[in-house]
């Protein structure tokens, strides 16, 4: 990957917490708990589980770039949300977590040496994990989840007509 490219992907990674807010602003407030379909998560469930997610990132570039071969564990996405109760958890601290997360780990991005960018760990689920492969993941991964709360938010609408 080429400089160019990952400040590409360190900008599109930077955006991705106004990608969310602007998906959450186009519905109202009882559209964002609302399933899609059974086993589906609503816009609220999407929130908490980025801010989960964020969490987990925040930390695993850490690891990947400050250690020696680190183990990086995967995690049960689903049991997660089922466990924590995601509609039980309030939606603003969540959203909050996603931004203080990404903006702390962009600034931190655009600092990194080109040695830094070479560092991998090993995860449990990937195998090798670059620093690259990361900010390919996570460069994409709230753009996703806009897209999912846009497509909610678009069903719901069409069930209220």
């Amino acid at each position: 990957m080429t400089p160019a490219q990952r400040t590409t992907l360190i900008d599109q990674y930077a955006d991705g917490p106004r990608r969310l807010r602007e998906a959450l602003a186009r519905g109202p407030a009882e559209a964002l708990t609302w399933r899609p379909a059974p086993g589906e998560w609503s816009a609220h469930e999407v929130i908490c589980h980025c801010a989960d997610s964020e969490a987990t990132a925040y930390a695993r570039i850490r690891f990947v770039i400050a250690e020696r071969d680190p183990l990086i564990v995967g995690y049960d996405q689903e049991e997660w949300a089922r466990r924590f109760d995601y509609h039980a958890l309030p939606l603003a601290p969540a959203l909050a977590t996603v931004e203080s997360v990404r903006a702390t780990t962009a600034a931190l991005l655009r600092t990194l040496s080109d040695e830094a960018w070479s560092r991998k760990g090993r995860h449990t689920e990937m195998g090798e994990y670059p620093a690259e492969k990361w900010l390919e993941l996570y460069a994409e991964h709230l753009h996703g989840h806009a897209q999912q709360i846009e497509n909610n938010l678009t069903a719901w609408k069409k069930k209220q007509s």
